[in-house]
């Protein structure tokens, strides 16, 4: 059997991320990492009560240095595939099955999850402006073709995660694994997935307006100082 490690990034959730955990499990994913990112509250606590093995940073450093951090554990412990999975509710664990479809069977290195391809995701109407813009970003800086500029939910073949390399420790590093993948020519697909936008996952957003501005101006940079 293949060994699917599923990798969370989790700051100050401890509300929403022991029935993240719990789905999980249920659903028959055991191999569950989650790095709590500095958090000062019961992130940690909640988790390992919810059967999850969690890595823990002192000092808040940012999604994408978490997510770096349990991809490395993930494949110092022997993961076949790896998954990125949010920690506030947002994923649904019933399209997880799609997403590794592809790479169990070897048709890609990476899927990424798209909130555009299939109704579903009611994406607030500012969001949606800037994703739609960092998607024709990413086509025109990359030659990436893509729906869906940040969505987190994604999976790895081994190959893909010992390949990728993600440096940018904050938010920006969803623009820079879309660029690794094209840099690495690496096979990906786009996979329709339904993100839920609760009272509490939006509560504890950082995708307003002027950070993702920030982010794209990000992008950009990175891009042109490479």
């Amino acid at each position: 059997m293949p060994k699917i490690f599923v990798v969370i990034a989790a700051y100050n959730e401890e509300h929403a991320i022991g029935n993240v955990v719990k789905g999980l499990r249920k659903a028959g994913y055991h191999d569950i990492v989650v790095v709590d990112d500095g958090s000062d509250d019961r992130t940690s606590e909640v988790a390992t009560d919810a059967g999850a093995k969690v890595v823990r940073h002192v000092l808040n450093r940012g999604q994408g240095a978490a997510l770096q951090t349990g991809m490395d554990y993930a494949l110092r412990n022997g993961a076949d595939f790896i998954v990125h999975f949010d920690a506030d509710g947002q994923h649904r664990v019933e399209d997880l099955s799609a997403m590794l479809a592809p790479v169990l069977s070897g048709a890609a290195d990476v899927t990424l999850g798209s909130r555009f391809i299939a109704k579903g995701s009611n994406v607030p109407g500012m969001r949606a402006f800037w994703l739609r813009r960092g998607a024709l970003l990413f086509r025109i800086l990359y030659g990436i073709r893509l729906t869906d500029s940040h969505n987190g939910f994604r999976v790895f073949s081994r190959r893909a995660a010992e390949t990728i390399r993600i440096t940018a420790d904050r938010m920006e590093h969803a623009s820079e694994i879309v660029d690794q993948i094209a840099k690495h020519r690496l096979r990906y697909r786009e996979i329709p997935v339904v993100i839920r936008y609760t009272e509490y996952s939006k509560a504890h957003s950082s995708q307003g307006p002027l950070p993702a501005l920030r982010i794209f101006l990000r992008t950009v940079a990175h891009k042109l100082l490479r």
